[in-house]
């Protein structure tokens, strides 16, 4: 059964419009936008204006655990494979229900922080000493219990790892719990997907050219020739990672991906940092889309990727929240162009008045939510016919834009720091947060405290 919502404005085809009526149909999805039209007597009227959800289209749920709890240095030096060794030793703990529990925690967190819908990235997947589950994909069944207890959409990726390196032929003791070959992610995979519905779907992810084979990237490709779902991929975080591969293979990580002509339209580069023109260009011809998770990228000093290149080349591009040291989508659109700017002494780099995009938050925000689609295997996203009905509606008293012009919200929403959570939230065509509380939210933070108390004590 269909109902109806009205806005005062919405953000609809890359613009603020006004008196914008929405049609959610029985499947949750948008059934009719059109703007410039009176509030009908029996349509919901939204408490301020609404913009559409975005995806986080790259999540480590259990780091969430991790969060600001590295930043210490007591040795001569630190950097992203020194975290990586304390970021292992998290891993190694935590239980099936402490990951639960996490997940939970952090996915309420999200849906504040404006996405409703997060790709998971999931290489969690055995007991500690590497022994699979009773059942193996217990993991996995945790993180959508975690998504259907918060109310947000879940795109699971079971993860390709099998090794420490080019040079190595296994994982480490310390990574016992990630290993996973390519003809069980595709069993995984496909077992996750006959649960899908509107909220919650499953696709493919190699944790990168390090961790995974050539001949198993390539068999993981086969199995999954005619399918259409989403294949994420790290690759070029580290500039170690790409001296390695050109060592090793003697070609860069993304240029290797080119030459196995292994890219297409379903593949999500995540991290991309360290990528050349002719790089930029390769992955622009193949249709792949970039995710780029500035928060988690700054924190680990991995560099800053060439953003306007990217852009210039039309490849799509999304943005993650990885480590979850940022879990809001407005602060990573801000340190997306931000860092540029640090890096090139200018400013508005993302905006583009060439091409009629004057405005660099409108820009970004189109990005992501264009990117975010493919990202998450879905076929449409946004305030658009067909695309699920999920929606964020603004707190119209938040500081942040006390004077600011109906033109400019955006631009203040992203770029005029703190400012407040959603105050409602759709999934769905379901509210999952309004007047600014979400069922559950409280257990869930009271459980994740728990959970931090055992896990540092042993940790």
């Amino acid at each position: 059964m269909s109902r109806l919502l009205w806005a005062p404005q919405a953000w609809v085809d890359g613009r603020w419009q006004d008196q914008v009526l929405l049609e959610v149909d029985g499947a949750g999805c948008w059934a009719r936008i059109v703007a410039d039209q009176p509030c009908p007597p029996h349509a919901e009227r939204l408490a301020g204006p609404g913009l559409p959800g975005l995806v986080d289209a790259h999540s480590h749920a259990f780091q969430r655990a991790f969060a600001g709890l590295s930043e210490r240095r007591e040795q001569d030096s630190d950097d992203f494979w020194s975290w990586r060794d304390r970021m292992y030793r998290v891993a190694g703990q935590v239980s099936v229900d402490e990951v639960r529990d996490i997940a939970t925690h952090l996915f309420h967190e999200l849906i504040e922080g404006g996405y409703t819908q997060v790709c998971e990235f999931h290489y969690l997947q055995h007991q500690a000493d590497g022994q699979p589950h009773a059942d193996p994909l217990a993991m996995a069944w945790a993180l959508r219990d975690s998504a259907r207890a918060s109310g947000i959409g879940l795109t699971l990726l079971p993860v390709l790892y099998e090794r420490a390196g080019f040079r190595h032929g296994a994982l480490r003791p310390d990574q016992a719990r990630f290993r996973l070959g390519a003809d069980e992610v595709w069993s995984a995979s496909q077992r996750l997907r006959t649960q899908a519905d509107a909220r919650f779907d499953a696709g493919l992810a190699i944790h990168s050219l390090r961790g995974a084979a050539p001949e198993s990237i390539h068999r993981l490709a086969h199995l999954a020739a005619g399918w259409s779902g989403a294949i994420h991929i790290h690759v070029a975080e580290q500039t170690g990672e790409v001296d390695d591969c050109l060592a090793a293979t003697g070609r860069r990580p993304i240029e290797w991906l080119l030459h196995e002509q292994l890219l297409d339209a379903r593949w999500q580069l995540v991290h991309a940092t360290h990528a050349t023109p002719a790089e930029v260009a390769g992955v622009a011809a193949s249709g792949a889309g970039v995710v780029i998770c500035p928060g988690t990228e700054a924190d680990l000093g991995d560099g800053l990727t060439d953003l306007s290149a990217w852009l210039a080349a039309g490849v799509p591009v999304a943005v993650g929240s990885d480590s979850q040291v940022t879990r809001d989508w407005r602060e990573e659109l801000r340190w997306l162009e931000w860092g540029q700017r640090l890096a090139r002494r200018q400013r508005n780099l993302a905006a583009d008045p060439a091409r009629s995009q004057p405005a660099t938050a409108a820009r970004l925000f189109e990005a992501a939510r264009q990117a975010g689609a493919a990202a998450a295997g879905l076929p449409a996203w946004g305030l658009t016919p067909g695309a699920r009905a999920d929606l964020l509606v603004m707190a119209a008293d938040d500081p942040a834009l006390t004077g600011i012009p109906a033109s400019h919200r955006l631009d203040a929403l992203v770029f005029s720091a703190p400012t407040r959570p959603w105050r409602d939230v759709m999934v769905a065509g379901t509210w999952v947060r309004q007047s600014n509380h979400q069922p559950g939210r409280e257990a869930a933070a009271e459980r994740l405290a728990a959970v931090m108390q055992r896990l540092w004590q042993s940790v």
